[in-house]
């Protein structure tokens, strides 16, 4: 195989929107499977996994593989819904062209300007496939229409057009720059678009534009090499049509993606830097996904950048200094189904059987003087659950299954949060943790429950506060002596302690056991017991005895006195406060907006990008528990949103009474 004749793409899109049957059918079209697949009969290759059967409908990108007109197709069925984004940002990491496929019913969506992007971003290729033309109410002009709103008339160029625009009319593709029999309905269409493909392809070279501009006829060979270096340069998004159902427009598309995609050669990393692609240099390749296989156990999937990896060979870890791997037999992947193979080299997809030490987003070379390569970035949590056991003892099993599924998921992540002393469990939405506790149940055999998470207020003070307090204690023997009197108030540049004191009322080598007692009571506030913060912590005086007093005592003295001086600096609740990015098409626009301002959020402004309506609030944590879920319900699955956190803010009077009588309500209970 040589490295030249790889394509290497992924196919993404909208839910629903047929990118599946697109994949099964140009893997029956090439003969790399005997029958053609399909999502609805549960025969489908890419979505083989036992969860992804059941709800008929993708939840892990699948690897594929195939051979057309003497090219390697090497590409990857990415799931639509926004929650299982990461599947989609680790496949587009390693992808040299992303071709989106477009439902000609319901147009360009959510999932189509998500997956153009995150290609964007990586300065790739971006093509689109209109698919389900045969359907009735399926429109080719009105799809083209909109996408050309969303990015101009001069970027979507259609590449082919189809003859009779939806159901039973539609028989069959024109390819706008080559095919001689157009049918004359739409002959204006097609000449348009042969014109805006001309003026692409002329810009693509100097020599070229001067030859058109002087009124010269490019020929088909000056027309196909313009052809490919626009689609390559990104300067235009190709659009292709067609229907997976009729199996029409699906050849065509397969003979372009061998013909203009770009070849492994032109891989440039998304650091900038140059690399030589090369099947001479050492190898190098990144690791992109890993799934837990019921047979052989662990699988990482490797796309070649450079160089050749053989099976039976050893690796360094690029990401991990001193990790060596050994690599078995190289797989190449078709769903589940996997084919020995000896040598992979750039642009292929391979899988390798139980690693020890390497993990998605790793770098594996030849060579360990090899400059690693960039990692994949998967987008940050939006939805969080507090996860404990169903059954006691079982905490270890869930902690040690949890890791094995983040493993494979780098999208889901687990932390402990040292203010609430939960275990949590955090995801891109509801769907997205649900699978991932229903295979802790079918996989693992433990049950968890997942909680709304607590929210991690904070504390501080209007006002000043003096406190004072004279611990004294004797039990026979050495006893304990220690006064401190203390002040406390606001400080907007953090916590800042002080020692005021003078004549040596306390000892100075007592005052770091009083700066400790205030830090122990800064844990744990007057009002629902969370962190202090944005204090200054005054000792200005204090008694002590010579032979009674100790740290002990003073740091019992100053726990007391700084709980003093809070009761008295009128103490009130923190709130974190999380920056919100909601995308959503522009006919959800005013229920959004009138979504976040009922949750307290502040709207700071709007803008389009990628053709989709980008809404920018400000929104307390708390109103944003189920908010992923909400945003689903409301926008019929069509918006998607992210979410960092900004800051902390005072919480309103009325709000933080409640928060502050639930809390001594479940204390009282307790006790």
């Amino acid at each position: 195989m040589k490295a030249v004749d790889c394509r290497n793409f992924v196919v993404a899109g909208h839910p629903g929107c047929g990118k599946t049957s697109l994949c099964e059918l140009m893997l029956f079209k090439s003969n790399a499977v005997p029958r053609l697949g399909s999502v609805d009969t549960k025969t489908s290759v890419a979505d083989f996994m036992p969860d992804e059967q059941e709800r008929k409908s993708g939840i892990y990108s699948a690897a594929l593989n195939c051979v057309w007109r003497d090219h390697n197709f090497f590409f990857i069925d990415t799931p639509g819904y926004g929650e299982f984004i990461g599947e989609c940002a680790a496949a587009i990491r390693q992808g040299d062209a992303v071709l989106t496929v477009i439902d000609a019913t319901d147009g360009p969506q959510v999932g189509t300007a998500r997956a153009w992007k995150m290609a964007k971003g990586r300065r790739i290729p971006r093509c689109a496939f209109v698919s389900r033309l045969d359907r009735d109410r399926a429109s080719f002009k009105t799809t083209i229409d909109q996408m050309r709103r969303n990015h101009g008339k001069s970027v979507i160029i259609p590449l082919y057009w189809p003859a009779g625009d939806g159901g039973s009319s539609f028989s069959r593709v024109v390819n706008v720059l080559f095919d001689k029999d157009v049918p004359p309905e739409i002959a204006d269409d097609v000449a348009e678009c042969r014109a805006l493909w001309l003026d692409a392809i002329a810009e693509t070279d100097d020599d070229l534009m001067t030859r058109y501009l002087d009124g010269e006829e490019l020929s088909e060979s000056d027309i196909r090499k313009g052809l490919a270096a626009a689609i390559q340069g990104c300067r235009v998004i190709p659009v292709f049509a067609g229907s997976a159902a009729k199996d029409i427009g699906v050849t065509e598309l397969m003979d372009d993606i061998a013909e203009f995609f770009p070849s492994p050669y032109r891989y440039i990393t998304v650091d900038g830097a140059k690399r030589v692609i090369d099947e001479s240099e050492p190898a190098l390749g990144i690791v992109f996904k890993s799934i837990n296989d019921p047979f052989v156990g662990q699988l990482t999937f490797v796309r070649v950048v450079t160089g050749v990896f053989k099976s039976d060979s050893e690796v360094c870890n690029l990401s991990r200094p001193g990790v060596k791997e050994r690599l078995g037999t190289l797989f190449f992947m078709n769903g589940k189904l996997q084919t020995p193979a000896a040598e992979a080299v750039p642009g292929c997809i391979f899988a390798v059987a139980k690693l020890k030490d390497t993990h998605v987003g790793d770098s594996l070379a030849a060579n360990p003087d090899v400059v690693a390569l960039p990692g994949i970035q998967f987008p940050n949590p939006v939805m969080s659950y507090a996860v404990t056991a169903v059954k006691h003892g079982d905490d270890d099993k869930i902690s040690a299954a949890l890791h094995k599924i983040v493993e494979c998921d780098p999208a889901i992540r687990l932390s402990r949060n040292d203010e609430t002393h939960e275990f949590l469990l955090s995801g891109m939405g509801d769907q997205h943790l649900g699978i991932v506790a229903k295979r802790l149940k079918d996989q693992f055999k433990v049950e968890a429950n997942l909680a709304t998470p607590k929210i991690a207020y904070r504390e501080t003070v209007t006002g000043a506060g003096d406190g004072h307090y004279r611990h004294k204690k004797q039990t026979g023997g050495a006893g304990q002596f220690a006064e401190v009197s203390l002040k406390v108030s606001y400080n907007p540049d953090g916590f800042v302690f002080s020692n005021d004191v003078v004549g040596g009322a306390i000892p100075r080598n007592f005052i770091p056991a009083v700066e400790k007692g205030v830090n122990e009571m800064m844990t744990a506030g007057p009002l629902v017991g969370c962190r202090v913060e944005r204090v200054k912590v005054s000792v200005y005086d204090g008694k002590y005895h010579p032979v009674d007093s100790n740290e002990m005592a003073f740091k019992t003295a100053s726990r007391m006195a700084f709980r003093d001086a809070m009761a008295q600096a009128n103490p009130i609740l923190l709130e974190p406060i999380m920056k919100v990015t909601v995308n959503i098409p522009d006919s959800y626009t005013g229920d959004i907006t009138g979504d976040l301002n009922h949750k307290r959020g502040r709207v700071l402004g709007m803008h389009i990008d990628e053709g989709l309506e980008v809404v920018e609030a400000e929104v307390p944590q708390s109103e944003l528990s189920r908010y992923a879920t909400e945003l689903r319900s409301m926008t019929q699955g069509r918006g998607i949103f992210e979410m960092e956190f900004l800051r902390y803010e005072p919480v309103p009077p009325n709000i933080a009474s409640q928060i502050i009588a639930k809390h001594q309500a479940e204390h009282s209970d307790a006790e």
